[in-house]
């Protein structure tokens, strides 16, 4: 038996409130507790939502009241999330919708989904971290229990959150639960939601991550226990720096295909025959969202205290930051090839979110493509059916920031366009229509594999010989 069982055997006879251990997990297990989710995004409403459909009486908390005014009124912002599966759990009144902390004190357990983002350094800016562990470390009780499932660097909730709930005088593990369950959303997947997707959970004690696996069970049932919160926070940290470095790596290898002569898309087809030890993965403009784009620099900033420094892991992510300035370079030859000069050339980006059919647009490197394009003198523009509205500029070194407007995707568009670039492949598209259209296409996706042979005149592929013959190079 571990130190903290002990301990938490012969301090429970002195808890005067609140829920004990084996009282909260039976409530969780009869779906009887409250929920309390903070943070109303891409991962917290889906996660609130779920519990809600499942039969716990679910608040979500959110610093956006225009945000909790549509929820309460029966309508969602979260693609992921139908307004009908909102109203539905409006009118059965077991799930609402605040703007401050004070509806905590009701919850049994209390998630932080708040956004992490990346800080100037490249390290995990935690405020909302720690703005939410502040509110409510304010009206903590005990015998709650409380997960955080932001993505961070490994020791944030035992180094950063647990100080602050502890300032409430309660203490972690004894007196309230504490765990680390690491998000495993991936917006737009029909396919793995949260009720079919193994979850990790670490807990600072035996019991915290007992509570946990029962609150997960209730979703899915394959809940998988490690060590500690600093395990599972390391364990999402893994799963996101092994994309980033397999998509660095097919990135590299599509511009060394362009200079062989060789389509990346024909070789990674023909490796994904082999029914073992291998996995495809893509090349693209680039990594986007918020987890592949920034999570390995989450560890390499952590390792550096610990005297390590991860050149494999930022070498990864050297080169695919590098792909918009590649992307940039392929679309000036094509230009060039049409004798069209980069200033003053209208160019025409399909596509602005970070990846395919979803209306999220963190992060996307279709941002870096566009700045380095005005930077040269390029008039660009774009079309994209799922974001209205894009804002570039915002971390760029010589563009200013600016917000540019979806335009719609007609023949006259298309046809006035020097240069069609495609970074995200949406299947809603018509390629067909682009295909005809345009004068040229830049295609970062392999988006018109299914309209247009490979070596059509007018399609320049990522990773793939040029149309026109490389002694014009």
């Amino acid at each position: 038996m571990r130190l903290e069982e002990v301990t938490l055997k012969a301090h429970e006879k002195a808890i005067p409130a609140g829920l004990a251990f084996d009282e909260l997990k039976a409530r969780i297990s009869r779906r009887e507790a409250t929920v309390a989710v903070i943070g109303l995004g891409y991962v917290g409403l889906p996660l609130a939502t779920a519990f809600s459909k499942v039969g716990f009486q679910v608040i979500g908390v959110d610093s956006d009241a225009e945000r909790v005014g549509m929820l309460n009124s029966g309508r969602s912002y979260i693609p992921d999330v139908d307004a009908s599966l909102v109203q539905e759990l409006r009118s059965a009144s077991r799930f609402r919708a605040a703007d401050d902390y004070d509806c905590i004190r009701e919850a049994d357990v209390v998630f932080i989904c708040v956004p992490t983002p990346m800080t100037a350094s490249k390290a995990a800016d935690i405020s909302f971290i720690v703005a939410a562990a502040n509110g409510i470390a304010q009206r903590l009780r005990r015998g709650q229990l409380v997960i955080l499932q932001s993505t961070t660097h490994p020791g944030t909730t035992q180094e950063e959150v647990q100080p602050i709930l502890e300032r409430s005088g309660l203490r972690a593990g004894l007196d309230f639960h504490l765990a680390f369950c690491p998000e495993r959303i991936n917006p737009g997947d029909r396919r793995y939601t949260v009720f079919n997707t193994p979850r990790v959970v670490g807990g600072l004690t035996d019991r915290c991550a007992q509570l946990a696996v029962t609150l997960f069970q209730q979703l899915t049932p394959e809940v998988f226990v490690v060590s500690s919160p600093r395990a599972a926070e390391m364990s999402k940290l893994l799963e996101n720096t092994f994309r980033a470095v397999n998509i660095a790596l097919v990135n590299e290898l599509a511009k060394l295909c362009e200079r062989m002569g060789i389509d990346i898309w024909e070789v990674i087809a023909a490796a994904s025959t082999k029914p073992f030890g291998y996995i495809p993965f893509y090349p693209g403009a680039g990594v986007g969202g918020h987890c592949i784009a920034v999570d390995p620099y989450f560890l390499s900033w952590k390792a550096r205290e610990y005297d390590f420094y991860t050149r494999f892991i930022e070498l990864a992510a050297d080169v695919n930051q590098s792909m918009p300035y590649h992307v940039v370079e392929r679309i000036i030859d094509a230009l060039n090839w049409r004798s069209t000069p980069a200033r003053g050339a209208k160019v025409l980006v399909l596509g602005v979110a970070f990846k395919r059919d979803i209306d999220d647009a963190r992060n996307s490197p279709a941002a870096r493509v566009i700045e380095l394009l005005l930077e040269r003198g390029a008039e660009v523009s774009y079309h994209d059916p799922y974001v209205p509205a894009f804002t570039i500029g915002k971390d760029a070194i010589y563009q200013a920031e600016m917000t540019l407007k979806s335009v719609p995707l007609t023949e006259e568009v298309l046809a006035s366009a020097d240069c069609v670039v495609i970074i995200t492949g949406h299947t809603t598209i018509p390629y067909d229509l682009v295909v005809e259209h345009a004068s040229i296409v830049v295609d970062c996706c392999n988006a018109m594999a299914l309209v247009a042979p490979n070596d059509h005149h007018k399609i320049v592929r990522l990773g793939a010989p040029a149309p026109w013959p490389t002694s014009s190079w």
